[in-house]
């Protein structure tokens, strides 16, 4: 699976880049919306102004439309893209009604993409994973990871060209992704149950040779390695701190939520006093590899997913529409608060409410 990129075209990310990779192009794109929080406009204090303006969208007037109807927004949209934990899925548990919503919209002829910011396994792996759940239909240039948008942007900069190596905190996702694009890379799995021996005197050497530290999903993080991550970004010039995802839980099992990768970049952030470049959602790479490769229009996609700051924010950041669903992070009580000011423009109790 080779990815080849167009030199004339740069991703929009929070550090933005310009080159050539390989495999896929993406379009131009403003980088200065990544981190923008959503504006609501109109709060909903008086109702009753709202009944004679038909044109004030239920968005714009800071409310938020549950979908009654499916029609109000399967005849607005030729492409969805899901969120696969908490959406798809939990953990190993495929929620209700998910098969028969895909057949659904691919019988009416819709497109479907599958955008995660997990990390922990590459297309391949996902792919693999969307089969064992009954998904048979799921192809894999319907997936995107955020360790493939990881090796995207290594590629977009030209990294291998420098002749440096990652660190990876991370799972074999990234590494199987970086394997693919001929990145050379250390860490990752092979550091998994390191101890550190402190004692006086004692200095972890580090490898000079590390021009990049990718942070991502880690259930086997140590001292070691955030040790070893933060001497490369401190130590060695010009080494980048990349993050597949700032998440701050994630569905491990459907039982409970997750420490997610948050904790892990944060670690990172905290030892160097650096910020990540982010490569996963809300920063728009994988939207404008989308929009490129396929030839569609943002105002007919439909980002669905249900955390409001990366799936919601990530749609409104890129022209898109969007839809909550409250199978997974978000409850109905936080998208309705006044407090909150990421509003989607539908949202479902799950994808059930589809047919």
């Amino acid at each position: 699976m080779g990815l080849s990129l167009s030199s004339s075209l740069r991703i929009g990310l929070l550090s933005a880049a310009a080159g050539t990779a390989a495999g896929f192009s993406f379009g131009a794109a403003a980088a200065s919306g990544v981190r923008r929080t959503a504006s609501t406009g109109l709060r909903p204090a008086s109702l009753a102004a709202q009944s004679s303006a038909a044109a004030v969208s239920f968005k714009d007037a800071g409310l938020c439309k549950k979908l009654d109807v499916p029609a109000d927004l399967l005849e607005k949209v030729d492409v969805f893209i899901f969120d696969c934990d908490g959406v798809i899925w939990k953990g190993d548990s495929l929620i209700d009604k998910v098969p028969a919503v895909l057949a659904m919209l691919r019988a009416a002829g819709k497109k479907v993409f599958f955008v995660t910011n997990n990390s922990t396994k590459s297309r391949k792996g996902y792919l693999g994973k969307f089969k064992s759940l009954g998904l048979e239909e799921t192809q894999p240039e319907e997936i995107f990871s955020s360790s493939f948008a990881a090796a995207a942007y290594l590629e977009q900069t030209k990294f291998k060209e420098s002749g440096k190596k990652v660190y990876i905190i991370g799972e074999v996702g990234i590494e199987e992704e970086l394997d693919m694009i001929g990145v050379p890379w250390i860490g990752g799995g092979s550091d998994a149950g390191k101890k550190i021996a402190l004692k006086s005197g004692y200095a972890l050497p580090h490898d000079s040779d590390v021009g990049a530290v990718i942070v991502g999903f880690d259930r086997e993080i140590n001292y070691h390695k955030i040790q070893y991550a933060q001497l490369c970004i401190n130590e060695n010039p010009g080494c980048e701190f990349i993050a597949t995802n700032l998440d701050a839980v994630t569905h491990l099992t459907d039982a409970q939520e997750w420490a997610g990768n948050g904790a892990m970049a944060g670690a990172i952030k905290g030892c160097t006093g650096r910020e990540p470049t982010l490569v996963g959602k809300p920063s728009p790479l994988m939207i404008d590899y989308m929009v490129e490769k396929f030839g569609i229009e943002r105002g007919r996609i439909c980002m669905v997913g249900d955390r409001l700051d990366t799936d919601i924010l990530f749609g409104q950041n890129n022209g898109l529409l969007s839809c909550l669903t409250l199978s997974g992070v978000t409850t109905e009580e936080k998208l309705l608060s006044p407090e909150n000011e990421i509003k989607p423009d539908f949202y479902v109790d799950s994808l059930a409410d589809f047919l």
